[in-house]
């Protein structure tokens, strides 16, 4: 009995874990892809693909430009010609 109550605890600790990454703020994307393209000449574009990128990584670069080893993810992601997506 003891066992399987251990199991069941360490079943909603781990749910609950993954839960809060899967649920994070749904504006964390929007207000951190503003400020990563604050200084881009085409901010529209900029802000549709660090969307996108941000969506999938669940991080965005700090800085308007550069910094992408603070998120691996981020860095790898191309577009069909094997350029960066990500801004």
């Amino acid at each position: 009995m003891k066992l399987l109550f251990a199991l069941l605890l360490c079943c909603l600790l781990l749910t609950s874990i993954f839960m809060e990454t899967a649920l994070a703020n749904p504006g964390f994307c929007e207000s951190k892809c503003r400020a990563r393209c604050a200084k881009a000449k085409k901010q529209v574009r900029c802000e549709k693909y660090c969307n996108i990128c941000c969506a999938e990584c669940k991080c965005v670069p700090s800085g308007t430009y550069g910094n992408k080893h603070q998120c691996p993810c981020y860095q790898k992601m191309k577009n069909a010609k094997g350029q960066p997506k990500c801004p």
